[in-house]
């Protein structure tokens, strides 16, 4: 089996610095080369992104960049496997089962909580995994940490210092966007933002979103209340005017939305927010960056969002 595996940075690849740990060149290259020699690996090739990406800095760019690198090799390789920073790789992960659409291979993300050169560090085991899986996996993206094969339109950071740190729901369809060919969705560069609801909340900041964003993801109580105020009620209904999409998701990590359960959400359903049921906060920004980037039309940008695909959320009840 042919295996590219993509260093695209993250703590896994970090050394020492005088201002804390930094990505570096060679570290990962280095371990995988000797796993190799030694017999450990199988034989594969190594791709190093440069500049590395402290995954703290990601932006859509990078996310093109390693789907990029998997598109420009799907003929070459029979697995992918890509070394990255935990603090956003849940977004990447979603990110690239959005914009892979028709992958046929395995494309593994993995990381570590301590650099790979540091005594005790989680590094080798998930690297070590993710060439076990990448070998036997199905089509579609998934995350390997801490023992744990996970689904990666559906995975979150849960955890900010234990090895264990990635949890993810089961899906209901794989992590991969179906199509009849394979073909590289590019996101651009939107102006988005993740408004969380709270208690005496400003409504400037509300309105303010609402006026200049080209889409909002809306973090709601529960199953989906939020707070009563005459500005975010003016918020949404200019969000709607404008044809600027507001993604609802949960604050909860388990559960999801159920739009209209409780009366404190009825302003939700009032101005067309949509659902996203049980999607991920990672899941609903990546996927409201790649449809604001291939469809222009409203009505088509709000169908897109709330129908499954890459089984990100499940269907509708």
């Amino acid at each position: 089996m042919a295996i590219l595996l993509i260093h695209a940075g993250g703590t896994i690849g970090m050394v020492e610095s005088d201002e804390g740990f930094s990505p570096a060149q060679g570290v990962v290259e280095d371990h995988v080369n000797q796993q190799v020699a030694e017999g450990l690996f199988p034989p594969m090739d190594i791709v190093r992104l440069d500049p590395l990406i402290d995954s703290a800095n990601a932006t859509p760019h990078d996310w093109h960049r390693i789907a990029i690198t998997i598109a420009e090799n799907m003929e070459a390789y029979d697995g992918f496997i890509v070394a990255h920073g935990t603090d956003t790789l849940a977004y990447t992960a979603a990110a690239l089962t959005f914009a892979l659409e028709g992958l046929a291979k395995p494309v593994i993300l993995t990381g570590a909580m301590l650099p790979i050169g540091v005594e005790g560090s989680d590094g080798p085991e998930n690297l070590a995994a993710s060439v076990t899986h990448v070998q036997k996996a199905p089509a579609g993206v998934w995350v390997q940490f801490a023992g744990r094969h996970l689904h990666g339109s559906r995975v979150r950071k849960s955890h900010s210092r234990q090895f264990d740190a990635f949890a993810a729901d089961p899906g209901e369809y794989p992590p991969l966007r179906s199509g009849p060919a394979f073909r590289l969705h590019q996101p651009r560069p939107w102006n988005i933002v993740i408004l969380a609801v709270a208690p005496g909340m400003s409504d400037n900041v509300a309105r303010y979103a609402a006026e200049t964003c080209d889409g909002i993801v809306l973090r709601c109580y529960g199953s989906g209340t939020v707070p009563h105020s005459e500005g975010l009620e003016q918020a949404l209904a200019t969000a709607w005017q404008r044809g600027c999409p507001v993604f609802a998701v949960s604050q909860c990590p388990e559960g999801g939305l159920a739009l209209g359960t409780y009366a404190a959400g009825a302003v939700l359903k009032k101005y067309n927010v949509i659902d996203g049921r049980d999607i991920t906060l990672e899941a609903a920004y990546a996927k409201l960056v790649f449809i604001l980037s291939q469809e222009a039309n409203f009505d088509r940008q709000r169908q897109m969002l709330q129908t499954p695909l890459a089984g990100e959320m499940h269907t509708a009840s």
